[in-house]
């Protein structure tokens, strides 16, 4: 624990580290699969302001379970498939929920749902809580994810993600009149952890990393824009980071310094991934195809 990031909720540290809910922490604390100093820590933890020099980490067994365990199915939990292909399969992921659990017990991921349906997926790449999970998005990002029901397909799809070969397209709504196109390189680092907040820092900074994307704007209305986003490389925030320095902060971004406009969550969208025999698109979430069209006449989103 850094002298930057002391002073922060274990709570709130642990979900900017791992990209997770709160729900997802209490799980993994009630689980006691976290420790602090070497001493496992329960839900009575959450609360707990961490200090310089304090070090905290996943259990041992709680890594080993991890990977032990299945997720448990969710025959019942929506999923809409949006296409498939040999050892993989694309779903469209709705705003608010998690990509896959963190304790064996939690339910209510994607990952949940796919297995119902999926058996196959378990143990596939990672394994245990995390199989089958090829990349991920922000938990209130909404649009296409892959998963890989082979470990050959797996492996073959990591190495795309790894050596920037996957074509990756956004739709974002940003605050502002964002006109033309270009291409944004910045070294991001995560700053800080309550909440989770990445930014540009030196490039001889060594918590960073370099990072690229593209931009084009592809309509401008009164106090907003609608942006195609391709990112190049995957960091923590990246879109909405980059986005935000560029002075065009997602609409409903609060933590990048935003006015919700009105949005229940940061408006944006992954709506095309392409590799390969790989080609996955999502029609724009509704809640993301209402505010553009709010902002069309020039309302706010809601």
């Amino acid at each position: 624990m850094s002298e930057r990031e002391a002073g922060a909720r274990l709570d709130v540290f642990l979900a900017g580290q791992l990209g997770a809910t709160r729900r997802q922490v209490r799980a993994l604390l009630a689980a006691r699969g976290v420790r602090v100093d070497e001493n496992a820590v329960d839900l009575g933890a959450k609360g707990r302001i961490l200090a310089a020099g304090e070090r905290v980490a996943l259990s041992e067994p709680a890594l080993a379970a991890a990977a032990a365990a299945a997720p448990e199915p969710e025959p019942g939990a929506a999923l809409r498939v949006l296409t498939a292909g040999p050892g993989w399969i694309a779903v469209d992921k709705p705003a608010g929920v998690p990509v896959h659990p963190l304790a064996p017990a939690e339910r209510g991921t994607l990952l949940n749902a796919l297995v119902a349906r999926h058996p196959e997926v378990t143990g596939v790449g990672e394994g245990g809580l995390r199989s089958g999970v090829v990349h991920r998005l922000d938990v209130d990002t909404s649009g296409v994810l892959l998963f890989a029901l082979e470990e050959l397909r797996w492996l073959e799809l990591r190495s795309a993600f790894r050596s920037h070969r996957v074509a990756k397209h956004y739709r974002a709504l940003v605050h502002g009149r964002l006109e033309g196109e270009g291409e944004l390189v910045l070294h991001l680092a995560v700053l800080r952890h309550r909440p989770a907040r990445v930014g540009a820092v030196a490039p001889g900074d060594g918590r960073s990393r370099r990072t690229e994307l593209r931009w084009r704007s592809l309509e401008v209305f009164e106090g907003a824009s609608l942006v195609e986003v391709s990112p190049r490389t995957g960091f923590l925030h990246q879109i909405r980071a980059s986005l935000a320095q560029l002075g065009h902060p997602l609409v409903g971004d609060v933590v990048y310094g935003a006015a919700s406009g009105g949005a229940k969550r940061h408006l944006l969208h992954a709506a095309r991934v392409a590799v390969d025999d790989v080609v996955a698109e999502s029609p724009d979430a509704q809640d993301f195809a209402e505010a553009v069209s709010r902002a069309r006449h020039g309302l706010p989103a809601r």
